[in-house]
């Protein structure tokens, strides 16, 4: 396209031959000269703001369909991997999209690379990781975001498991907050948290000393003083096949002959409360076909088995029903958000907690099956 003087282009050629008219028409049209008119269509001319009003007018266009200022170079902002994440980007090669998202003073960086980052939806990304640095190893990456205002718009960080959390998304974007969220085990969210890469980790642990659930791993594994925001208790226990075809009727039968079962990583919440009911039962994964096989959340522990590639797999009833699958149920267990205490006045945090608030809230979860909401929002300090 002709570029004007300075960083100005237009596309004046186009929508005039687009019309059939000859340069003389489109400028008497115009009221101006033929030679203005031919010096700003060549480019070595700009517009005054009444000539670019009566040429968009002559040709039926917008001004900025016509003159355009041309492309600025991407910005490029220096990011921290979260944990337990590598790029690969590399000078020259492909970029990869990346979540871009701040956590207090960190601007924090997630490539959405491998099947684990699809969720069985495309992520949405904030960027393009280009360049991991010369080792790769020293945690810093340089991403070019897509709007660089939405980096720091208010964003909410949330590291867990459970598959509601996506009903947050639409009232904390009503209120302009964006959802980050990131499937990670209970045990990982809480890691994640205590290294500042998110505002809120989700956990449903059981301390088997106490018998209560999230406190005692919070205390462990975050260096900080937290408060622990009931989300829900929710059912968990043996996803089937619709029909039950294999007729199992407790974890002892996951041992039978000809049983393929699907697990939960190491960390996870649901990883431990099978480990417990097979001591129960007196048995090991040892017993067990397919319990070397980890999925990263309970969608996909319900896909796995909704595939037929596993007869049963550990998760919530939610995720069965939402697969029109069988749930034989195990326990009720409490899902906690824990909130580190200097985010808890963060103007994110705050809406997050307000939307806890909200009967609306509970009976879109209660919804889903297998959650409880009557405690939602109810707050308790770990220090």
């Amino acid at each position: 396209m002709p570029k004007n003087s300075g960083s100005l282009e237009n596309n004046l050629k186009h929508a005039r031959t687009g019309l059939g008219l000859t340069q003389g028409g489109l400028a008497r049209r115009s009221r101006i000269s033929r030679q203005a008119y031919s010096s700003l269509e060549s480019g070595s001319a700009n517009p005054s703001t009444e000539v670019a009003l009566r040429l968009a007018q002559a040709l039926g266009e917008r001004v900025e369909s016509l003159f355009y200022l041309t492309e600025q170079p991407p910005v490029a902002l220096e990011a921290e991997l979260v944990s337990g994440v590598f790029s690969d980007a590399a000078p020259g090669g492909p970029p990869q999209r990346a979540r871009l998202f701040r956590v207090g003073s960190k601007l924090l960086t997630r490539p959405l690379a491998g099947a684990d980052n699809t969720r069985h939806a495309v992520v949405a990304a904030e960027g393009l990781v280009v360049y991991h640095g010369m080792d790769g190893q020293d945690g810093r990456v340089t991403v070019q975001p897509f709007d660089l205002e939405e980096v720091d718009s208010p964003t909410l960080v949330m590291l867990g498991c459970d598959p509601a959390v996506g009903l947050l998304e639409s009232g904390l974007r009503s209120r302009g907050v964006a959802l980050v969220a990131a499937e990670e085990s209970s045990r990982q969210a809480l890691i994640g948290l205590a290294n500042g890469e998110a505002h809120v980790a989700g956990c449903h642990l059981l301390d088997d000393a106490t018998g209560g659930y999230n406190s005692s791993w919070v205390l462990q594994l975050v260096p900080f003083p937290c408060t622990l925001v009931t989300f829900a208790v929710w059912q968990q226990g043996l996803i089937l096949a619709s029909g039950n075809p294999k007729q199992v009727s407790g974890v002892a039968d996951l041992a039978n002959s000809g049983i393929q079962m699907v697990n939960r990583q190491a960390g996870s919440g649901s990883r431990d409360l099978l480990d417990r009911a097979l001591a129960g039962a007196g048995l090991s994964g040892e017993n067990l076909d397919g319990y070397q096989r980890e999925e990263w959340g309970h969608l996909a522990v319900a896909a796995a088995v909704a595939s037929g590639s596993a007869d049963a797999g550990i998760g919530v009833k939610a995720a069965a029903l939402a697969m029109g699958l069988d749930f034989l149920p195990l326990e009720e267990e409490r899902y906690d958000l824990v909130v580190p205490n200097h985010f808890l006045s963060d103007g994110p945090v705050q809406v997050l907690l307000d939307l806890l608030r909200r009967p609306v809230l509970h009976r879109r979860v209660e919804s889903l099956g297998g959650y409880d909401a009557s405690s939602m929002g109810v707050q308790a300090s770990v220090n």
